[in-house]
């Protein structure tokens, strides 16, 4: 018989292996669960800076679970150490499990030493947002700067993450800048890894 002893026969369901199945989400059921947990925080919040808090917590949870998930998988349960090595993680690998692309820019701040920038001109999560104008300045990037932040907690480098819209000459929609100022004790660690 052709093929005897190249599949291997379970007895039960139980005992297949896991595979990794398709790792797609549709687009529009995205936004369609995106857009209802931006509405449910809504109607709990008085002012937009709860809000923006309330999605980056929901973030957090996920960039938690994505660095695990993705540390077991791609890196075979080993965690970066170094502070580019985490970024560049960050900027490429979660980006492009989470959003299928890497993040368009990954800069470091030129004012202080301990900013870096993501910049991604179109983000996922703002696409297919419209803001109303009572609500000026909300981000939906809160939600990214939470993944971010969660990542990056999680894996010993403890920063404060926020997410900013930055205009962008000739065109209508700005750019999402995810911003990530570090502790001093990551910026010391790192010192002392240099030497």
């Amino acid at each position: 018989m052709i093929g005897v002893g190249k599949m291997k026969q379970y007895s039960n369901v139980l005992d297949k292996p896991l595979s990794k199945g398709k790792q797609e989400v549709s687009l529009s059921a995205f936004a369609f669960l995106f857009s209802e947990l931006v509405q449910y925080n809504q109607t709990q919040v008085d002012n937009i800076a709860e809000l923006e808090r309330r999605l980056e917590d929901a973030g957090y949870a996920v960039g938690s679970r994505v660095l695990e998930l993705l540390c077991n998988r791609e890196k075979g349960n080993r965690r970066e150490t170094r502070l580019l090595g985490i970024l560049s993680f960050v900027h490429s690998t979660v980006w492009k499990v989470l959003f299928g692309k890497v993040a368009d820019s990954l800069e470091k701040g030129t004012e202080h030493e301990d900013e870096y920038m993501i910049s991604e001109k179109e983000l996922l999560v703002n696409r297919f947002i419209s803001i109303p104008k009572d609500m000026g300045t909300f981000n939906c990037g809160a939600f990214v700067a939470g993944i971010v932040k969660g990542v990056l907690d999680n894996a010993g480098f403890p920063a404060v993450v926020t997410a900013h819209f930055v205009p962008i000459e000739g065109q209508q929609r700005p750019r999402t800048t995810i911003l990530i100022k570090f502790a001093d004790e990551v910026l010391k660690r790192e010192a002392r890894l240099s030497q």
